[in-house]
């Protein structure tokens, strides 16, 4: 992944995004380059438009909302369901008992 990081980089510099530049990037935050996985990323990489890649990926939807709570084991409730429960509650509460609720 800090490949694709460090290509990002040489791509927002206007640099040449090859595996001697990304080991370079790689080397001086202190990351162990995977020489295998930087060559597949150059040539994954060669004769694409970079600037068309991130903006397909910026625009795509994200649905991510319940997966932190799937993994934790916890369910979560939607908030407009707590907000329905209270307006019912309250509902309940003001509902008149007696000879009031006759007239209702």
């Amino acid at each position: 992944m800090e490949s694709v990081y460090a290509a990002l980089i040489l791509h927002s510099a206007s640099k040449k995004i090859n595996e001697t530049n990304i080991e370079k990037i790689l080397d001086a935050a202190g990351v162990k380059a995977d020489k295998n996985q930087v060559k597949a990323l150059v040539a994954g990489l060669e004769g694409k438009n970079l600037d068309e890649i991130i903006s397909s990926v910026a625009t795509a939807p994200v649905a991510v909302s319940a997966a932190p709570a799937a993994a934790s084991g916890k369910e979560v409730k939607p908030k407009e369901e707590k907000k329905k429960d209270k307006k019912e509650e309250k509902k309940e509460e003001e509902e008149p008992t007696g000879i009031g609720a006759l007239f209702g």
